[in-house]
């Protein structure tokens, strides 16, 4: 007998893995993982997912997922100055992916290293997650190629020339010598502080 689903709990389990595999499961692997008997039904399902915008196809047809953590309860707000009451009530659900990323099509994840951004919270270790196909404005943190080198850096426009500039003192301005390539703008800083 086949266990009954709802969309949530497909989506669920197509996350978990996702995580564990690094990878969409393939059909064959979705009967095993959905514990039902026939393609027709994991096709059923695929397609009530990307009804629902939890799947989408690529330029190959092939799957993948638009967000790849479930929703987590928001439990309000708590002071991060003077104690305050806190409020225990759970308010809405949110994915992770949704409040991060606006467009996963154009977003994707870099790993930092050094301490050159520690004074814009950004350490060593952390990961940032940066969005191509967008003009940087004064003050944002980019991700750029200068002189065939990758950095990430504050981009600053001095009447014609752009600068970068880092957020630690002990780091000099750069100024491109012949080549100033932006590879997106970093739109959020993720950090764990327990495995």
């Amino acid at each position: 007998m086949e266990k009954k689903r709802n969309v949530k709990t497909v989506e669920r389990e197509i996350q978990s893995s996702f995580r564990e595999e690094r990878r969409m499961p393939k059909y064959k692997e979705m009967l095993d993982l959905l514990e039902v008997r026939s393609k027709s039904v994991v096709h059923y399902w695929m397609e009530k997912l990307c009804a629902q915008g939890a799947l989408t196809r690529d330029s190959k047809g092939c799957l993948k997922l638009v967000r790849l953590t479930p929703g987590i309860p928001v439990a309000g707000a708590i002071a991060a100055g003077y104690p305050s009451p806190a409020e225990e009530e759970l308010r809405d659900i949110i994915s992770i992916d949704e409040y991060l990323i606006t467009r996963p099509e154009s977003s994707f994840l870099v790993k930092v290293s050094g301490d050159s951004m520690t004074g814009a919270g950004i350490m060593d270790g952390d990961m940032v997650i940066v969005e191509k196909g967008r003009e940087p404005t004064n003050g944002d943190i980019v991700l750029a190629e200068v002189d065939g080198e990758w950095t990430m850096k504050y981009f600053v426009r001095k009447g014609k020339e752009i600068v970068l500039e880092a957020a630690n003192p002990k780091y000099p301005t750069i100024r491109p010598k012949n080549e100033l390539r932006l590879g997106g703008i970093i739109t959020a800083v993720i950090r764990k502080y327990h495995l």
